[in-house]
């Protein structure tokens, strides 16, 4: 009869909320996932919630859960694309073992404190999973506005090995002013949260883009990379020469811009975004990533964005046993923007109604021991094989 029970609980269960009250939206939260026992929650927050009293409310009602999770820049849902909700997925026992870690503050992240976390970190998590099936991969929700995440990737990816690693950068909604982390019913800022997950279920973790190098070459001849910062490219003022290079005349840069026509650097025969954030006062040009002095890098072009995404969810499908159970997933806020110019939001939120994808729109995305930019990222699950 326990047997019957346990395999009625969908080992991944999705809730979202619209509500503005906290009270509503937790019990929106509990009633969408249920009671059944619970190893991790993840807990995706717009800023116009408080996401420690959201987080505190659903431990009242389930005692004893481990939640994670962060602010947002809009929230993938099980109905696709909104804004302004509290968005959870659920990973059930007994599929899933999750281990969560503290990192802060994020911003003075060391390889010699990686190597202890791994350490310490894998060794608690192997005594959770003593005598239970599965692979591990890991997860890392980071502060969008630490500037820190190249740091924690890099260390990360390293340290963890062969483990894989999937993340993305908390937002707030596109106002760069504060972005939050969050473990138990506790926020920070300048903090990330790892965690050391396993599972019986196949899954595949991923990342597409859908940009390609064009022709025209640029140099960063003035950068400042601890603030992301570029001041000029090919020892002209940043944004005017970035304003040539795309036709375009200075005052016409805007964030629709930015996410149409972005810069990529190319890495180990990839390329890989650099998505420009804002200009600022002095022509210069602040970046979600880190550039250093001396990059070339080419402006890019978009190729279809639908297509793309249509071709990775049928590869996702094939990679982990023909059905997908669910996608969590990173998208980086400017994939939104240039979505909703071109008019692609609706036809995108119904691929990920379809492919049950929960997660949020972030201000970054690490993948292994890269953070980036303007990708879709994430890890896709399958149905559980009974033995």
């Amino acid at each position: 009869m326990s047997k019957i029970r346990e395999e009625a609980v969908p080992p991944i269960r999705r809730a979202t909320s619209e509500a503005m009250g906290v009270e509503t939206a937790v019990a929106d939260i509990v009633a969408g996932i249920g009671r059944a026992p619970i190893a991790l929650l993840l807990l995706f927050c717009s800023p116009s919630h408080p996401l420690d009293a959201v987080a505190a409310g659903i431990e009242e009602a389930l005692p004893g859960v481990t939640i994670a999770g962060c602010t947002t820049a809009g929230e993938i849902t099980p109905f696709g694309y909104r804004t302004g909700t509290v968005t959870a997925v659920a990973l059930s026992e007994p599929h899933f073992i999750a281990t969560p870690h503290l990192i802060e503050p994020m911003s003075a992240f060391s390889f010699e404190e990686g190597r202890v976390l791994a350490r310490t970190l894998r060794q608690t998590h192997a005594e959770a999973c003593r005598g239970r099936p599965g692979e591990t991969f890991a997860l890392a929700v980071s502060d969008g506005l630490s500037m820190s995440e190249e740091r924690l990737a890099s260390v990360l990816g390293d340290v963890l090995e062969e483990i894989p690693l999937v993340g993305g950068s908390a937002g707030d909604d596109l106002m760069f002013r504060e972005t939050r982390v969050l473990l138990g019913d506790v926020t920070r800022k300048d903090a990330a949260i790892v965690i050391l997950v396993t599972t019986d279920l196949p899954f595949q973790v991923f990342q597409t883009q859908h940009f390609v190098s064009s022709s025209e070459k640029l140099v960063v001849t003035r950068a400042d990379p601890t603030r992301r910062l570029v001041t000029e490219i090919n020892a002209e003022p940043a944004a005017e020469e970035y304003a040539r290079l795309i036709g375009l005349q200075v005052a016409d840069l805007t964030p629709p811009v930015f996410a149409s026509r972005p810069l990529v650097v190319r890495v180990g025969g990839r390329d890989y975004v650099r998505s420009i954030q804002r200009v600022n006062g002095d022509g210069s040009l602040s970046f979600f990533c880190a550039i250093d002095e001396g990059i070339v890098m080419n402006v890019a072009n978009s190729i279809d964005l639908v297509a793309n995404l249509i071709d990775t969810f049928e590869n996702l499908k094939q990679a982990v046993g023909g059905r997908i159970e669910a996608v969590i997933g990173f998208d980086c806020a400017f994939r939104y923007i240039e979505m909703e110019q071109r008019q692609l939001l609706p036809m995108v939120s119904r691929l990920f109604a379809e492919n049950r994808v929960v997660g949020f729109s972030t201000y970054g995305e690490q993948f292994g021991m890269m953070h980036v930019n303007q990708t879709f990222t994430g890890i896709a699950f399958g149905g559980h094989v009974a033995a």
